[in-house]
């Protein structure tokens, strides 16, 4: 039975309810949406840094050949095609997730099947996007 109490200046404090303060992830079932999620917020902040290797790279080709040439060697190592694939795929996950969320910025796909197919159908296409994309420049 809840209580309304009322505390010395006469203002009426809520009842106290025995609850856990927050939730935690014990309690939640790990599903497709919780992960989309979280890559979300990771291909964003790879994107940040992948955006750091584009600058340099211009940057480089403002400065002349010299430090240019120096860039692209860094970039056609294993570290910079590593920070280059990373960057692609995250550019095509992000993109494919923003352009889900604007579908259900105007309110469609909240059933929960359409929303975990279409998680899986992003996670595929940026996938596929990638593939495609580094073929195209390796060819």
């Amino acid at each position: 039975m809840f209580v309304n109490r009322v505390c010395a200046s006469g203002v009426q404090q809520m009842p106290e309810i025995k609850r856990p303060l927050s939730p935690h992830l014990t309690i939640y079932k790990w599903e497709v949406s919780n992960s989309l999620s979280i890559f979300h917020r990771m291909s964003g902040v790879a994107l940040s840094v992948g955006m750091l290797a584009l600058l340099a790279w211009l940057i480089s080709a403002a400065l002349g050949e010299a430090a240019y040439n120096c860039v692209m060697n860094v970039l056609k190592g294993p570290f910079g095609i590593l920070v280059l694939f990373g960057f692609s795929i995250s550019f095509f996950y992000h993109l494919g997730n923003g352009i889900r969320h604007l579908v259900w910025d105007i309110g469609y796909g909240f059933e929960r099947g359409v929303a975990r197919l279409s998680g899986w159908f992003v996670l595929g296409v940026s996938i596929a996007c990638t593939a495609l994309f580094w073929l195209g420049m390796m060819s």
